[in-house]
């Protein structure tokens, strides 16, 4: 595990309530990792479940976590990502509060300041959702 809790605030730029990962598992080059407990006060829940923006966000975070670990390695700043498309979101089913989820992102292409990553979350090894997000990162100048 590179970072969990409070340290994963470091790589992403969003801050409680709407940080959606809470371990930074695994980030190298083209892959990212992470870990997400769904707890009861998460603003992303609908009727004990987390919603498919919840989901959205959790893929976005994941690959943002990985951006920012790497400048922090470099001891640069950390951009700021927004979420430009999300292409053929798959929701196969919404986890529970209480759920243990993992989400992987590899980054298949990258045009100028645009990221594409295929993102897939899985709960005990089930996937749960997937999807082909494009992500605009502001350069730092």
């Amino acid at each position: 595990m590179l970072a969990s809790g409070i340290e994963v605030h470091e790589f992403i730029p969003q801050r409680p309530p709407v940080v959606m990962i809470n371990k930074l598992l695994f980030s190298d080059t083209v892959k990212v990792i992470s870990g997400f407990t769904v707890l009861s006060d998460c603003i992303f829940c609908e009727d004990d479940e987390l919603s498919a923006s919840g989901m959205v966000e959790n893929i976005a975070q994941t690959a943002a976590a990985g951006v920012g670990y790497v400048c922090k390695l470099e001891n640069k700043p950390v951009p700021i990502g927004f979420i430009a498309s999300i292409k053929d979101l798959k929701i196969y089913n919404y986890p529970p509060i209480g759920a243990e989820l993992m989400t992987e992102i590899n980054i298949t292409n990258q045009i100028m300041d645009i990221t594409i990553v295929k993102g897939t979350i899985t709960l005990n090894n089930i996937i749960v959702a997937e999807c082909e997000m494009r992500i605009y990162v502001k350069p730092n100048v």
